[in-house]
């Protein structure tokens, strides 16, 4: 397995390879790389594209340690760095945004465009924080822990067909990696006043049906970054539209990178 060894993690990732410009995919809370085979169909070889596995998820080996989403960007930025790629397009679902938001802030020299999918700029507010909380306090309890599976299913995938194989997966996700993703999300910085700091070029996409993450935040987010150049909605799409929904999110990516990458 593609393994690298940085931040003290061992960082699985996979590479497309070839010589086109990079982009560089962070995942959503529960999922992993994997959820981006359609948009590596569609993009690669035309385009070097690298999806990586963040801390506590997938096939990445965590030192067990609590992590924040500045880890995250560190991963990010040492995993170029392993690879040898001085800048890329930097991007991400959800949780996988939040990073690719705090690269584009800590390490701007080293991003060319962002790819901003179903996340956000602004925090939870204190009354969804504290649902997260209490899910994460029920993962892996017996009798609860398959009705929150259910409704994260729900709410973060939709559509039924493509449920499986990440139920398996989810079932399989220790309480101690759940509860330190989820800490990672819940405490996360409100960078909502630095938004304006991101001056590279950003492409927003966002389901209307996402529940998760309101597509308002998507519309905001467009709004407040002052690269960004287009706001993409998904009709019928929930939180992760780029699985569900990649005949309609593939073709805006190719021409924002062939612009921007």
């Amino acid at each position: 397995m593609p393994i690298a060894e940085l931040n003290h993690q061992g960082i699985y990732f996979e590479d497309s390879g070839g010589s086109g410009p990079a982009l560089i995919l962070g995942h959503g809370f529960l999922m992993d790389g994997r959820m981006f085979d359609a948009q590596v169909r569609a993009l690669a070889p035309e385009f070097r594209v690298i999806r990586w596995d963040a801390r506590g998820f997938g096939r990445t080996r965590w030192d067990g340690k609590p992590f924040n989403l500045y880890d995250s960007a560190a991963d990010c930025i040492a995993l170029l760095d392993h690879l040898g790629i001085q800048r890329a397009v930097v991007g991400g679902m959800s949780q996988g945004g939040y990073c690719a938001l705090r690269v584009a802030l800590r390490y701007p020299e080293r991003v060319r465009a962002l790819v901003l999918m179903s996340t956000r700029g602004t925090v939870d507010d204190e009354q969804t924080r504290a649902g997260y909380r209490q899910v994460r306090d029920l993962w892996a309890t017996p009798g609860a822990a398959e009705n929150i599976i259910q409704s994260m299913a729900g709410g973060i995938i939709g559509d039924e067909r493509f449920y499986s194989p990440w139920l398996d997966r989810w079932r399989q996700v220790p309480k101690n990696h759940f509860v330190a993703a989820m800490n990672n999300l819940i405490d996360r910085d409100d960078i909502r006043p630095r938004l304006n700091e991101i001056r590279c070029p950003a492409i927003v996409v966002h389901g209307l049906a996402d529940t998760g993450i309101p597509p308002s935040e998507g519309e905001y987010l467009h709004t407040a970054l002052p690269g960004s150049k287009r706001y993409v909605s998904v009709p019928g799409a929930a939180h992760a539209a780029n699985m569900t929904h990649p005949e309609s999110v593939n073709p805006a990516l190719v021409e924002f990178l062939r612009a921007h990458a």
